[in-house]
């Protein structure tokens, strides 16, 4: 590798994802008990799970940072059953002012994407997607 080049240093690394929580009994119920997420470590520090084999560590912290956007999300297959599932769950989905979203507060992107957005426990906005058919 040339000493200023970086390219092919990540491109076959694995990916671990991050969200802060300040209550972890409360992430652990959300992402396994609602979500389905396979716990793989737990301690006072954080829960590690394993989503379809990309590690999602859900770290305790002080003050968990409101970010205005989505912070994590899923590609789903068909977003309606799986908006459905966790409604049944209890998770409400998020409406927001200038987007028209269905009756099941799904939008639908000009390229045909279809998107719905809900909360964890402190406030990280996730994300379901269901791309456009081929």
């Amino acid at each position: 590798m040339r000493p200023n080049s970086i390219s092919g240093v990540l491109g076959e690394a694995t990916v671990v994802a991050f969200v802060g929580s300040e209550d972890l009994a409360a992430s652990e119920r959300f992402y396994r008990g609602v979500l389905g997420l396979k716990l793989i470590e737990s301690s006072s520090y954080a829960c590690v799970y394993d989503v379809r084999g990309t590690i999602l560590r859900v770290t305790r912290v002080e003050v968990a940072a409101r970010a205005p956007y989505t912070v994590l999300g899923w590609t789903v297959e068909d977003i309606g059953v799986a908006v459905g599932k966790l409604r049944a769950r209890g998770v409400t989905f998020k409406r927001y002012n200038g987007l028209e979203q269905d009756g099941a507060a799904i939008w639908r992107a000009p390229g045909g994407t279809r998107v719905a957005w809900f909360e964890d426990p402190d406030a990280n906005t996730l994300s379901l997607t269901q791309l456009p058919l081929a």
